[in-house]
C-alpha cells in the first residue's frame, strides 16, 4: 500500500476543504444578497401600473374625443371614398357604427370614426404621450418577468457555482492524486530496493528516469549497490584464496619434503653405480632430475601463492608503467605486434610498482601467447572519477566458458610455461591494492583483461 500517497491525498483534503467549504458558505451569501437587490418583483408591481395608466390615460382620451365630437367642439373631417386610407375603410367594411384608431408615427394621436349614411366622420386629437413606446416598454417588462419566472436565477447561479467549484477542486484532487503517484512511485521503488539489498540481494538495479532528488537518490542507490556487490564478491573470493593459500602452503611444504631425498638418492645412485650402466643411469637421473626441478618450480610457485606480498603503496603513473613493460617484452615476442593506446592527462594511481608490474607482465605474457605468432596484442589506459584504469586485449581464439567460470580460481598446470596460478595471484595483488582484475570483452577478437587501481590522493583531490 501506498501510505506516502495516501498521506498526501489526506494533507490536500485537510488544507483545502475547511477553506473550500467556508470560501462557498460565504460567496453564496453574498450572491444572494446582491441578486435580492436585482429582483423583478418591483419590476413586475411597475409594468402593471404603467399598463393600468395607460389604458385608463387611453379610455379617458377616446371619451374626451367622443365628448367633444358630439356636442360640436371639433369640426369632422370628410374624405372622398377614393382617399379612404386602409383603416377607414376597414372600418366601412366592418359595419360597426363608430371606432376608434390610435395614429400617428408615434402612435401619439386617438382617431375617433363615426359611421354617417353617406360617408365617414373622422375626428383626432393628439394624446401628448407616445403609445407604441408605453407599449414596447410594457412589453419588455412582461418579456423580462415571464423569463424570470421561467428560470429561477438565485438557484440557476448557486448550482452553477457549486457545480463550477466541485469540478475544479476534484480536477485538483485528481492532480494531485497524480503528482502524489509520481512523487511516491520512486520513493516505494527505493524502499523495494533497499528491502531487496537487506535480504542480500546485490543485484538489485532501479531504473532512472528523472534528474530531481529523487533521481539522485536512486543513483546512489544503484552506485552502492554496485560497489556492495563488488566489495562481497572480492571478499568472496580472498576468502577461497586464503583457503586455498592454506592447502597450497600445506602441500608445497609435504612436497618439498619428499623432492629433496628423492634428488639426492638418485645422485647417489649415479655416483656409486659401475661405469658400464653409467650413460643410461645418467640419462634416467637427468630426466628425474628434469621433472623434480619442475615440480619444485611448482612448489615455489604454491609458497608464492600463499604467501602474503608486502604492500608499499605510492603514486605511479601507469601511462609510463605500460610502455616500460611493453618494451621490456617485446623482445621476447618479436612475432607479436603490439599497439598502445593510452589517455591523456592520465592520474596517477595509488599502488605498489612491484605488484602493478606483475599483474602487468602476467596479463601480457598470457596475451602473447594466445595471440601466437602474428597476432596483437592491444594495452590501453584511462581514468573514471574513482579508478585509474588498464587493459589488455589480445587476437587470440579467446576463452571457453568453462575457462571463463573457473578462470580465476587457482589450479594446477603441467603447460612447459604455466604454472595454473598467474592469474590467481594477479587478482590477489590487485584486490590487496585496493582494486581488481576483471575479464571483459576482447577488442581484438580474443580475450580482454581490466587492471582497476584506486586514485592517488593528489589525483582524486583534483578531479
Amino acid at each position: 500500500m501506498n501510505r506516502l500517497r495516501n498521506k498526501l491525498v489526506l494533507a490536500f483534503l485537510a488544507a483545502t476543504l475547511v477553506p473550500l467549504l467556508a470560501t462557498f458558505w460565504i460567496t453564496t451569501k453574498l450572491l444572494e444578497r446582491s441578486l435580492s437587490y436585482a429582483s423583478t418583483r418591483e419590476l413586475d408591481g411597475l409594468s402593471k401600473s404603467l399598463e393600468n395608466t395607460g389604458l385608463e390615460f387611453y379610455r379617458n382620451a377616446r371619451e374626451s374625443l367622443k365628448d367633444a365630437a358630439r356636442g360640436g367642439k371639433i369640426a369632422p373631417t370628410h374624405l372622398a371614398r377614393a382617399k379612404w386610407p386602409e383603416s377607414w375603410r376597414e372600418f366601412w367594411e366592418s359595419g360597426e357604427p363608430e371606432r376608434f384608431l390610435l395614429t400617428g408615427g408615434d402612435k401619439d394621436r386617438v382617431d375617433y370614426l363615426v359611421r354617417e349614411p353617406d360617408g365617414i366622420a373622422g375626428y383626432s386629437r393628439p394624446l401628448g404621450i407616445r403609445m407604441d413606446l408605453l407599449t414596447g416598454q410594457y412589453t419588455r417588462a412582461r418579456e423580462i418577468i415571464a423569463e424570470s419566472k421561467a428560470r429561477d436565477l438565485r438557484r440557476g447561479f448557486n448550482y452553477t457555482y457549486v457545480s463550477l467549484t466541485i469540478a475544479i477542486w476534484l480536477a485538483s484532487l485528481g492532480g494531485l492524486v497524480y503528482l502524489a503517484s509520481r512523487i511516491s512511485r520512486p520513493i516505494q521503488q527505493l524502499t523495494g530496493g533497499l528491502s531487496e539489498l537487506a535480504k542480500g540481494n546485490f543485484s538489485a538495479r532501479l531504473a532512472v528516469d528523472r534528474d530531481d532528488e529523487v533521481g539522485r537518490a536512486t543513483l546512489a542507490f544503484n552506485h552502492t549497490a554496485s560497489q556492495l556487490q563488488q566489495s562481497r564478491d572480492r571478499l568472496v573470493y580472498l576468502t577461497q584464496l586464503a583457503s586455498w593459500q592454506v592447502l597450497a602452503r600445506k602441500m608445497a611444504h609435504e612436497v618439498k619434503n619428499s623432492l629433496t631425498p628423492i634428488r639426492l638418492t638418485v645422485e647417489e645412485m649415479v655416483a656409486r653405480h659401475s661405469e658400464s650402466d653409467r650413460a643410461f643411469l645418467e640419462q634416467a637421473a637427468a630426466i628425474v632430475v628434469d621433472e623434480v626441478e619442475s615440480l619444485e618450480r611448482r612448489v615455489r610457485a604454491f609458497s608464492e601463492f600463499s604467501a602474503e606480498p608486502d604492500v608499499c603503496p605510492e603514486p605511479i603513473d601507469v601511462n609510463s608503467m605500460v610502455e616500460e613493460r611493453i618494451a621490456f617484452l617485446k623482445t621476447a615476442h618479436p612475432e607479436v605486434s603490439y599497439a598502445v593506446r593510452l589517455a591523456a592527462n592520465t592520474p596517477s594511481a595509488m599502488a605498489d610498482e612491484d605488484l602493478v608490474k606483475g599483474i602487468l607482465v602476467n596479463l601480457l605474457e598470457n596475451a602473447a601467447e594466445a595471440a601466437g605468432s602474428g597476432g596483437q596484442i592491444l594495452a590501453a589506459t584511462s581514468a573514471t572519477p574513482e579508478r585509474v584504469v588498464i587493459e589488455v586485449h589480445d587476437s587470440g581464439p579467446g576463452l571457453s566458458d568453462q575457462a571463463r567460470n573457473s578462470l580465476f580460481q587457482p589450479t594446477i598446470s603441467f603447460k612447459k610455461r604455466g604454472m595454473g596460478l598467474g592469474l590467481s595471484i594477479a587478482r590477489k595483488s590487485a584486490l590487496v591494492l585496493g582494486g581488481d582484475l576483471l575479464l571483459v570483452t576482447g577488442e581484438l577478437g580474443g580475450a580482454g583483461f581490466r587492471v582497476v587501481l584506486p586514485l592517488a590522493q593528489s589525483s582524486s583531490g583534483t578531479k
